[in-house]
């Protein structure tokens, strides 16, 4: 499992015009599926995404100790994103080999999901998988990480 995880000042998600997942301070976190991604790497994920101390201190300020989301209950703008998993080693065209089917990926998306919003207490949005979205946000930093579990 790979996720790029960006602290934004807000993010949103439209699909077909309408928004269907927003958030003001907090993460925007783009997440991809392999095929042996299971319960561990939920289990870590959900950690990574909760714990990760990229947040400002309480002050606002960017120069003390940083927070993580479940320390000061950031919301999180959770986003599937399959492209993570591209293979461009070889040409120009993007192979998807290694990003997990929809039937696959979609459980394990929705898993992360809810141990977000049940072990942490996080408020958690949500794009609409395999769906076209527009994903709109202001990165504050900026600042954005990579995490593979």
């Amino acid at each position: 499992m790979r996720s790029i995880i960006q602290r934004v000042r807000r993010a949103s998600v439209t699909v077909d015009g309408e928004i269907v997942g927003q958030i003001g301070a907090g993460l925007c976190v783009l997440l991809g599926v392999t095929h042996d991604d299971g319960e561990a790497q939920i289990q870590k994920m959900a950690r990574k995404i909760a714990e990760l101390k990229i947040l400002r201190d309480g002050d606002g300020s960017d120069d003390g100790e940083r927070l993580g989301a479940c320390e000061v209950g950031a919301p999180i703008l959770l986003v599937s994103q399959f492209t993570l998993y591209a293979d461009v080693r070889k040409g120009r065209k993007p192979g998807w080999s290694k990003a997990a089917p929809g039937d696959i990926a979609e459980p394990i998306v929705e898993a992360v999901a809810r141990e977000l919003r049940e072990k942490y207490g996080l408020h958690v949005e949500t794009g609409s998988f395999g769906a076209m979205m527009d994903v709109e946000l202001v990165n504050d930093g900026p600042f954005t990480i990579f995490v593979e579990v």
